[in-house]
């Protein structure tokens, strides 16, 4: 395996883990936190979202933001493959990086930064309120970019072996 490919594969895998841990909250976590009361789900929510702040997370998440830029780098020379990664690498930054800092991440820190212990049961209703659909909203949509991101992917991957 030359280097190119390498990067190509890295590039595929680290697109697929962050779908993946999209796609698995999806299916599971929201639901699941759906089902609690205000004071739990924004309980819950606070240590997940401290709890995701961990460098297996860092590196696949900002892994895909750099590596995807390299691999369209590398198979400038192959038209088709070319531009499957670069959609990628575009949909990445502005559906997946940018939804998750400028949408997400805010909406983590207020929440981070609400003393739970201290809201009575009306707070803590508007802040799920505020926080919950919002927060839903940004997350199906870097779950679709991310999806969508892994296709044009895996099918470069797949075109760059044909060529």
């Amino acid at each position: 395996m030359n280097f190119k490919t390498l990067v190509l594969l890295l590039s595929t895998v680290s697109t697929a883990l962050i779908g993946g841990l999209f796609y698995a909250y999806s299916c599971s976590v929201i639901p699941g936190l759906a089902r609690l009361s205000d004071a739990s789900f924004l309980q819950a929510m606070q240590s997940i979202n401290r709890a995701i702040l961990n460098p297996l997370f860092f590196i696949s998440f900002m892994g895909t933001l750099v590596i995807l830029p390299i691999s369209v780098w590398f198979f400038r020379e192959q038209p088709m493959v070319f531009y499957l990664l670069l959609a990628a690498t575009l949909l990445y930054f502005g559906g997946v990086f940018l939804v998750t800092i400028i949408g997400n991440v805010p909406l983590n820190n207020l929440l981070d930064g609400a003393d739970l212990g201290k809201l009575d049961a009306t707070e803590l209703t508007a802040l799920r309120q505020k926080f919950e659909p919002s927060w839903n909203l940004f997350h199906r949509i870097r779950t679709i970019a991310s999806f969508i991101c892994i296709v044009l992917v895996a099918y470069a991957a797949i075109l760059s072996r044909n060529v």
